[in-house]
């Protein structure tokens, strides 16, 4: 698939790859899978299929799903046991 260089579709992938907390290329690249599955052609569609991952990441945000506070949440150590390290 050649690269989108459309200005809207691009400020679309930015707040997507913002939201999840990975590079705008990995972004692009979950919306390009999106429209390869859908079969979308056009501008408008291609559009259309990342404003609507758009929407799913924004209400993955606020269900407190996103990547970073699940990550977030499970580096976070109990009161009693901050020095203590396990060998593998």
């Amino acid at each position: 698939m050649y690269p989108i260089n459309d200005r809207q579709y691009l400020t679309i992938c930015s707040e997507i790859a913002k939201l999840m907390s990975i590079s705008l290329s990995s972004a692009k690249k979950k919306v390009e899978i999106q429209i390869s599955k859908n079969g979308s052609k056009t501008i408008e569609e291609k559009r259309q299929v990342a404003q609507d991952l758009l929407k799913i990441c924004k209400k993955d945000n606020s269900n407190k799903f996103s990547s970073s506070k699940i990550l977030d949440k499970l580096m976070s150590t109990l009161e009693n046991e901050d020095n203590f390290m396990t060998e593998d």
